[in-house]
């Protein structure tokens, strides 16, 4: 008897999954960058689960209503606001990913509330941070900065006198000592270099168990006031939330020590700038260097701090390299490539708001038979019925997660009959937010963690192939002019694809 004859017959893979809470699912779900336009990193990664389009707005208001329609993951870096309103306008969304470790710009509880999971990658750059740190506390003490500038702008040094007065405000650094509010990934790498050039390094972070400061070779102080009572030097690396912002105000700055240095490459809303600007005025704060500002993109010109002698500004930039920003946009996509096959929140390595979740039950429905992967095990299916594969747990979600289904698309790129989406065009990346760990918790503190360690976060690569065509059905073609798909990458969004 023919073999292929006794064989069940497999089912059709639109009927794989089961009946959702917030509208059909998509055969390839989509996934949206929302603003930015380079997609050459993430579409290795999702490919072939997802189609991924790229929005480039710079608020809600620009993002796309097919996105806000049919859009059940959004990366994001730092440049758009998500209130409970406007996450209110996605109607499928489940996850968004913020492509650097602040999450300030995101409602994470109203999201929850929702059922959106909030994720971020807190482990990215932590080195390249600290490096800027330490660089930017080398040119508040030895006034590299300016006196660069003075001989830019031609000024000659032709005695002491002169050199003198050029260089007033230099300081020696061995022996004086540096204050760390929030002892995390950054804090902790900050602390062991500025050992090596001599300072005594003291530390603000309640998060942290006894003892950690004997491990380090650091002292402890138990109060932020004790900390800035103390310091030479002030350098802020913990995370912004509801308790800390402006942690450096006017009464604070009041008990620094005369003529103090301060640095933050965290988050701008740590520091009043009003406040700072009348304290360099006053010369309270001899010096003060910003890599991160509450208002951002930052025009020193057009601020307070538009007339304050000796500061120091750079861009939102102590994370980057070419090799952190690859391993964080990998880290990203990763983080929805997890979101779609597998279950969230459970599956889900940096979800911020998993306590916002309403608790949910079910899993998938019963009657159900899951084709198996090329050498899956397989298991009894239902009475009467051929016989399916061993679902991991990761496959099976509660129904109310759109993406915590055993997505057709996955289905049928693992026995290869979904083509993967071409690889989008390089462009220029945006720049993220300095790293730090999950908001919440009393003021000026970072939940503590060992010195992150690069990886890419995740798994996933590209698929073999040449350049295919977009799956068909909901979500693949048809994109509005707007709205751009990698494989019409390089081609203005505003204007329709020739």
């Amino acid at each position: 008897m023919d073999k292929r004859k006794m064989m069940p017959k497999r089912q059709r893979l639109d009927n794989i999954r089961g009946p959702i809470s917030n509208g059909p699912m998509q055969t390839r779900p989509l996934v949206a960058l929302l603003d930015g336009r380079d997609c050459s990193i993430e579409m290795p990664i999702l490919k072939d689960v997802a189609t991924v389009a790229f929005c480039d707005a710079q608020s809600t208001s620009e993002i796309h209503e097919k996105v806000l329609n049919e859009a059940v993951g959004a990366l994001m870096w730092h440049t758009i606001i998500l209130t409970k309103e406007d996450l209110e306008k996605f109607k499928t969304l489940r996850i968004i990913v913020r492509i650097g470790s602040g999450v300030d710009n995101i409602d994470v509880k109203a999201a929850g509330e929702l059922g959106i999971a909030v994720c971020n990658v807190p482990g990215y750059g932590v080195e390249e941070v600290a490096d800027t740190t330490l660089c930017l506390i080398l040119n508040l003490y030895r006034r590299t900065y300016w006196l660069a500038n003075m001989v830019r702008e031609g000024k000659k040094f032709t005695g002491p006198e002169q050199l003198r007065e050029a260089a007033s405000g230099c300081a020696r650094i061995r022996g004086d000592t540096l204050g760390i509010v929030g002892l995390g990934r950054i804090g902790s790498a900050v602390a062991l270099r500025a050992k090596a050039f001599g300072f005594n390094v003291i530390f603000y972070d309640p998060y942290l168990p006894d003892g950690i400061e004997k491990s380090l070779g650091l002292t402890r102080v138990y109060t932020l006031q004790d900390l800035l009572f103390q310091s030479d030097c002030v350098s802020l690396h913990c995370t912004l939330n509801e308790h800390n912002h402006h942690l450096i105000n006017e009464f604070t700055i009041k008990q620094m020590r005369p003529g103090a240095f301060l640095v933050n490459t965290a988050r701008g809303g740590l520091v009043d700038d009003e406040s700072l600007a009348a304290a360099l005025k006053q010369g309270r704060i001899r010096a003060a260097a910003l890599d991160v500002h509450e208002s951002e993109p930052y025009n020193v010109f057009q601020g307070p701090l538009k007339e304050a002698p000796n500061i120091l500004c750079t861009p939102h930039a102590a994370f980057y390299s070419e090799a952190s920003c690859t391993e964080l946009r990998e880290m990203a996509a990763s983080e929805i490539r997890r979101a779609i096959v597998g279950r969230i929140p459970d599956c889900l390595r940096n979800c911020v708001n998993k306590e916002y979740f309403p608790s949910t039950g079910g899993g998938l429905p019963a009657g159900l038979n899951y084709p198996p992967p090329p050498g899956g095990p397989v298991s009894a299916g239902p009475p009467g019925g051929p016989p399916g594969p061993v679902v991991p747990e990761g496959m099976n979600g509660g129904s109310s997660s759109l993406v915590s289904r055993y997505y057709a698309a996955a289905a049928a790129a693992a026995i290869g009959t979904l083509p993967p989406v071409q690889q989008a065009h390089s462009t220029t990346p945006h720049d993220s937010g300095a790293p730090n760990s999950s908001a919440g918790g009393p003021p000026g503190v970072e939940r503590g963690g060992a010195p992150g360690t690069p990886g890419s976060g995740g798994a996933g690569g590209p698929t073999p192939g040449g350049p295919p065509t977009p799956a068909g059905g909901p979500g693949a073609g048809g994109l509005p002019h707007n709205l751009v798909t990698p494989e019409h990458a390089g081609r203005s969004i505003q204007s329709p694809p020739s």
